[in-house]
């Protein structure tokens, strides 16, 4: 069946279906071809009934709107297509006067607006953790110098030799927290864009981990090879994915499989921007999965589920990736922990 172009619908980051008055498609946007999985090409011609599972109450609500002659707004309305998971969206009907269409349906997953929901909490509430926890690592860092220097003058003057045990305990620890301030101020340096290709950053993170574990760790490859190059700091995403992938070895204590995993996303939004085209990074594991009362923290300044972690290592992760313009989520259940990194590839 043949088509008919609607540029201005072609734009829409909106899914939007056109029905005619027998209620079969008339057209589809790209939006509502990624969010139902079909073509429009495939799907042109064919009952609206016939694209869904269960689609009693989307007909039903056409129907009045031909019969009433209003639109239709449903709320939580449940859609699933042959062989996919189930759908929540929100739908509005609207009657049209159109030689090819006499109804536009616009769906909107009521999913992607709790997502975007929660990626506006999670940017305010790490850009106020990292003002935070900045101010406080200038506040520490001149005492803990001073602390250091006296440490290192009092050695000199003690007479007793096994005595210095105890100052090089005091000098070894403000190293160490020093270490750590610079941890938490480095992630400020803006990054340094270049072409590259993703998979070159998962090699090199696999083989970084890999070497760290020889020993009962897996990393199993799943990556669309006809991905295209995008703009990145290379550094800053290998650190990034390291993190993620150390983090995956060290719940699995050494024994187990992690999956990276690359694909591409169409029609995305992240951080407030739509996006045509994205890429999405999945690291994958079967470990025992995140602790409840801590998947809502995990990206947070010093959170750690392990004992000895400093819960620096995802906080600096969801930083390098914000400064791509992409987002960082977590999804764990006990046996499946996947953390997906999305990136523009535009």
């Amino acid at each position: 069946m043949a088509t008919t172009s609607y540029p201005g619908l072609d734009l829409l980051a909106t899914s939007v279906i056109l029905v005619d008055a027998d209620l079969r498609v008339a057209y589809a946007n790209p939006a509502a071809e990624n969010l139902f999985a079909f073509s429009l090409n495939n799907v042109a011609g064919q009952f609206v009934a016939q694209l869904f599972i269960d689609p009693a109450e989307l007909i039903a609500s056409l129907q009045d709107v031909l019969g009433q002659h209003w639109s239709y707004t449903g709320r939580d309305l449940t859609l699933a297509r042959p062989g996919q998971a189930n759908l929540h969206l929100n739908c509005l009907v609207t009657q049209i006067e159109n030689s090819a269409a006499r109804f536009l349906i616009e769906f909107r997953p009521i999913d992607q607006q709790l997502k975007l929901a929660r990626e506006r909490r999670q940017m305010d509430q790490q850009q106020a953790n990292r003002e935070l926890i900045r101010n406080l690592a200038h506040e520490i860092r001149n005492p803990l110098g001073g602390l250091r220097g006296s440490a290192q003058l009092l050695e000199r003057e003690l007479e007793r030799p096994e005595l210095r045990e105890y100052t090089q305990v005091i000098i070894k620890e403000a190293d160490r927290l020093q270490s750590l301030l610079d941890r938490l101020l480095t992630p400020h340096r803006p990054p340094q864009l270049a072409t590259l290709n993703i998979h070159e950053v998962l090699e090199r993170v696999r083989s970084l981990v890999l070497a760290e574990f020889p020993d009962g760790i897996r990393i199993e490859r799943n990556y669309d090879a006809s991905l295209p190059d995008l703009r990145g700091d290379k550094e800053q995403l290998i650190q990034s994915v390291l993190n993620v992938v150390r983090n995956a070895a060290q719940a699995l204590n050494g024994s187990g499989d992690i999956e990276l995993r690359s694909r591409a996303a169409r029609q995305v939004t992240l951080a407030k921007q739509r996006y045509k085209l994205a890429l999405e990074l999945q690291v994958i594991d079967n470990g025992p999965g995140i602790p409840e009362e801590l998947r809502e923290r995990i990206f947070y300044p010093l959170v750690s589920g392990r004992d000895g972690g400093t819960g620096l290592g995802l906080t600096l992760s969801q930083t390098f990736v914000q400064h791509h313009h992409g987002t960082i989520e977590c999804e764990s259940e006990p046996g499946r922990t996947c953390f997906t990194i999305m990136l523009p590839l535009e």
